[in-house]
């Protein structure tokens, strides 16, 4: 015997009863599109994992049907760190968003599936509960200040103890974050509550003034802290439209009215530009949604450029792989920030919250409310109650996949927006 054979491969190891029998890619539209990967074991236990990749969902699909899932079938279901080096180490082409929310989607099913066959939610296998909930801050956002503060007023009433606030600007149409705008639909397409992206065959273009952004924000926060006091805690993404100068010009601007974060200030391309924004502002920074792996984040961390983990399961890797970022993260004092809009699943959505009750350097957690067409597909089992999304006592993630349900919503092509500057119409970052 040679001693490559001493240690069998993960496909012959394990029960048999836990070897992966299937491996099934289902794309469903309930308002929006989600792609979802569905593992079931030889003794037919399901687990679930989000792939969506909001505007390229059928490329992580073929990316998961041609070539992931041909590798899964046989392979033990508990041997979860394997797989995920198998998949990444194993493959020339690392990272990038396609492949990393393909081994995310793979990784999250074996977790669900492992919880499940242990009996137990998924958090008591991270580590068991580390707080009663986790703090959600909501999308409040408006046209103009008394729409905004209506969109305010609401939130609280739903419960929200800390809300992210998002305005329109005066001389210009449609801005992408506002999604309650009575310009919401110029250019053509629909834009949903639970939808940013619009449904059309090529993106919408929408118009961008970064000065009349800058000059229109702070007036924004005065006019927001006037009406609701000190207390309740407020954020802003300024989705990455800015050059770092302008970012540290918007951070000093904000100060005084005391943000919990000030997000995605800057393209995130060159990490290093956030020195400069650091050494202008204290407003706390979150950076990191279009992340995908730890290596991202070093400089980052080891700089103390940043203060809260935007990167969400679906898109970084994995339970595993953003495990693994936020104990880094822990190192210097950086929290998590779990993005968790509508273009995340309820699968991505419940891998988060159980990580999230765990994770000893939990921050927030950002929680836009699926549609019902969506929770008909998915059947989520997480709660929102007075301010702290829970994730559940069912053993494994807590969500079932409704397939009759799911197949009366087919796929239908939908794009984010595009900006142009409205000084020349050249393309900007949004």
């Amino acid at each position: 015997m040679t001693a490559t054979q001493l240690v069998p491969p993960a496909t012959e190891t394990g029960d048999a009863g836990t070897r992966i029998a299937s491996a099934e890619v289902l794309v469903t539209s309930p308002g929006r599109n989600f792609v979802t990967l569905r593992l079931r074991t030889e003794d037919g236990v399901v687990g679930l994992g989000d792939a969506t990749v909001n505007g390229r969902e059928l490329a992580v699909a073929s990316y998961l049907a041609d070539h992931v899932t041909p590798l899964l079938i046989g392979r033990d279901a508990h041997a979860i760190e394997d797989t995920w080096q198998y998949l990444y180490r194993g493959a020339y082409w690392r990272r990038g968003p396609i492949t990393m929310a393909a081994i995310a989607a793979v990784d999250t099913a074996l977790w669900d599936i492992k919880a499940k066959l242990a009996g137990l939610p998924l958090y008591q296998l991270l580590g068991g509960r580390s707080r009663r909930g986790c703090l959600a801050y909501g999308h409040a956002s408006g046209a103009d200040l008394p729409e905004l503060f209506d969109s305010v007023r609401a939130h609280l009433e739903q419960g929200y103890r800390a809300i992210r606030i998002q305005t329109g600007i005066p001389g210009l149409g449609s801005v992408y974050g506002v999604a309650s705008s009575a310009h919401a639909g110029v250019g053509g397409g629909t834009r949903y509550d639970h939808e940013p992206a619009r449904r059309s065959d090529v993106p919408v273009e929408e118009e961008w003034d970064t000065r009349a952004y800058l000059r229109h924000a702070p007036r924004v926060f005065e006019a927001v802290r006037a009406e609701f006091g000190p207390d309740l805690p407020l954020l802003h993404d300024a989705h990455h439209r800015l050059t770092p100068i302008q970012a540290a010009r918007l951070g000093k601007s904000l100060e005084p009215y005391d943000l919990f974060w000030l997000e995605d200030v800057t393209p995130a391309e060159n990490p290093a530009v956030l020195r400069r924004v650091r050494e202008h502002t204290t407003t706390p920074l979150a950076i990191g949604e279009v992340f995908n792996t730890i290596w991202d984040y070093r400089e980052l961390f080891e700089e103390q450029l940043i203060d809260y983990v935007r990167s969400p399961v679906t898109h970084a890797g994995g339970i595993t792989a953003l495990r693994r970022i936020f104990d880094y993260a822990a190192v210097y004092q950086i929290k998590s920030g779990v993005h968790g809009p509508t273009d995340v699943s309820p699968v991505g959505l419940a891998a988060a919250l159980h990580l999230g009750i765990a994770l000893p350097n939990f921050g927030i957690q950002e929680y836009m409310k699926h549609s019902a067409e969506t929770d008909e597909v998915f059947r989520p089992t997480h709660r929102f109650e007075d301010g702290l999304l829970h994730p559940g006592e069912q053993p494994g993630l807590g969500v079932e996949y409704d397939d009759e349900v799911a197949d009366a919503h087919p796929y239908a092509r939908a794009y984010l927006p595009v900006n142009r500057l409205s000084l020349d119409g050249a393309m900007h970052d949004w």
